[in-house]
C-alpha cells in the first residue's frame, strides 16, 4: 500500500512539474513577443507655433446708463384733464405730456390780474397828482409797492398754472404710462420715464494698477447679451478722480453710439478697452494644454531617425507657462519657440516617446474672437 502511494505522489510531482515548465515557457516568449512588438503611431492633429501681436486689453463688468434719464413726476397736484403722449414715443423737449386741470387757478388769475389793474390805474392818478403837489410822496410809494404786490401775486398763479401742463424736460424716449384720464395726482407721482438713448453712457471700474494705463478717447467695444452678434463702439469720456475705497478700482465712464437703441438703460455689458500698444505672443490652442497640479504642459512633435533611415514624428513632453487667454488661444510666455509643432487635441492620452502622424483633416479651426450661437 505505501508503494502504490509513493508512485501516486512521484506521478503528479511529475505532472505539476511538466505543466510550470510549459506555463513557464509561454509566459516567457509572451514577454519576448511584447519587448519586439511595435505599437502603431497615433493620429493626432497639431499646429505649428508662431509669434503674433495681439493688441492689449482691460475686459470689466459694465452697466449701461442713459446721458439723462428721468421719471417725469407731478410737481404739484390735481386732476389729470389730458394725457397727450403715448407710452414708448419719442418726445422733443418741451413737448407736453400731461395737462392738470387749472379752472381754480385760472379764476384766480382773473382776479389777481383785475386787483393788478385797479393797482396800476391807482398809481396814475396819484402820480399825476403828486406832480401837482396834491398828494405826498408816502402815498406816492404806496401805490407802487401795492403794484408790484398784485402783479406779483398774478405771476404766481401763472407759474401755478404752469407748472400743471407738464413738459418733457429734455427729448427721449418715454417709458410705460403711469396715470390715466381724471386721476388725482398729488405732488411727486410718478407720471413716466424719459431717457436719452442715443447716444447712451457705458459705466465700469477697472482695478487701480491699470489706471496709468487709461486715459479719455481710448476706444470702447461694448458687448450684451441682448444683441450677441454684435459690438457697439464707443469711447472713454471720463474718469471718477478718486478710487473706491472698498474693491481700490476706478470708475470709468464711455459713451457709446446706440442708433437703434438697442442698449438700455441698466442693461448688464461686458466693456473691453482696446489699448493703443501691441504684444509679442505664442499662442496655442487651449485644447493643447495639459494642465495638471505639478505644471502644465504641451506635446512637442519632434522629427527623428530611425534605425530603418526612415524619419518619425515623436513626442516630447514640454512644461510651459501660460499669459492671457483670448478666444480659443492661449498665450505660451515660456516653454515654447517659434516654428514648434505642437498637439492640440487629445493630449490626455498621449506619452513622451509616442510616434504619432498629423492628420488635420477633421480638426475644428480656432478663432480668437469666436461668436458662439446660442442653443
Amino acid at each position: 500500500m505505501l508503494k502504490k502511494l509513493l508512485i501516486a505522489a512521484v506521478a503528479v510531482s511529475l505532472l505539476l512539474a511538466a505543466i510550470t515548465f510549459t506555463k513557464l515557457g509561454q509566459f516567457t516568449a509572451m514577454g519576448e513577443a511584447g519587448k519586439n512588438m511595435i505599437l502603431p503611431p497615433e493620429t493626432v492633429t497639431a499646429m505649428t507655433i508662431e509669434s503674433e501681436q495681439w493688441e492689449q486689453r482691460i475686459i470689466a463688468t459694465a452697466t449701461v446708463t442713459a446721458v439723462q434719464g428721468v421719471e417725469v413726476s407731478a410737481e404739484i397736484g390735481g386732476r389729470v384733464k389730458r394725457i397727450a403722449f403715448e407710452s414708448g414715443s419719442l418726445v422733443d423737449m418741451g413737448a407736453v405730456l400731461i395737462q392738470l386741470d387749472t379752472a381754480s387757478e385760472d379764476a384766480q388769475l382773473a382776479s389777481a390780474e383785475a386787483t393788478a389793474a385797479l393797482a396800476k390805474a391807482s398809481l396814475t392818478r396819484i402820480k399825476k397828482l403828486n406832480k401837482q403837489n396834491l398828494t405826498s410822496q408816502d402815498a406816492l410809494e404806496t401805490a407802487e409797492a401795492k403794484v408790484k404786490e398784485t402783479v406779483a401775486q398774478a405771476n404766481n398763479v401763472r407759474a401755478l398754472i404752469a407748472k400743471k401742463t407738464i413738459q418733457a424736460p429734455f427729448s427721449g424716449r418715454l417709458g410705460l404710462r403711469q396715470v390715466n384720464l381724471g386721476q388725482i395726482l398729488r405732488e411727486g407721482d410718478a407720471i413716466v420715464s424719459l431717457q436719452t438713448l442715443d447716444p447712451i453712457y457705458v459705466d465700469f471700474s477697472v482695478p487701480q494698477k491699470e489706471l496709468s494705463r487709461l486715459e479719455p478717447g481710448l476706444e470702447v467695444q461694448v458687448a450684451v447679451d441682448a444683441a450677441p452678434e454684435e459690438t457697439f463702439i464707443g469711447k472713454i469720456t471720463a474718469l471718477n478722480p478718486d478710487v473706491d475705497l472698498a474693491t481700490r478700482s476706478v470708475r470709468v465712464r464711455a459713451k457709446v453710439a446706440n442708433p437703434d437703441e438697442v442698449l438700455r438703460a441698466g442693461m448688464f455689458a461686458k466693456a473691453t478697452v482696446i489699448m493703443p500698444e501691441k504684444k509679442t505672443v505664442l499662442p496655442v490652442i487651449a485644447t493643447a494644454i495639459a494642465y495638471a497640479t505639478f505644471g502644465n504642459s504641451v506635446f512637442v512633435i519632434d522629427e527623428q531617425t530611425s534605425e530603418s533611415g526612415e524619419t518619425e514624428k515623436v513626442l516630447r513632453q514640454q512644461f510651459v507657462r501660460l499669459g492671457q487667454a483670448r478666444g480659443d488661444f492661449i498665450d505660451v510666455i515660456e516653454g515654447l519657440k517659434p516654428g514648434e509643432s505642437v498637439v492640440t487635441s487629445g493630449v490626455f492620452k498621449l506619452r513622451s516617446g509616442m510616434k504619432v502622424i498629423i492628420d488635420n483633416t477633421l480638426a475644428p479651426e480656432p478663432s480668437i474672437n469666436p461668436q458662439p450661437s446660442n442653443s
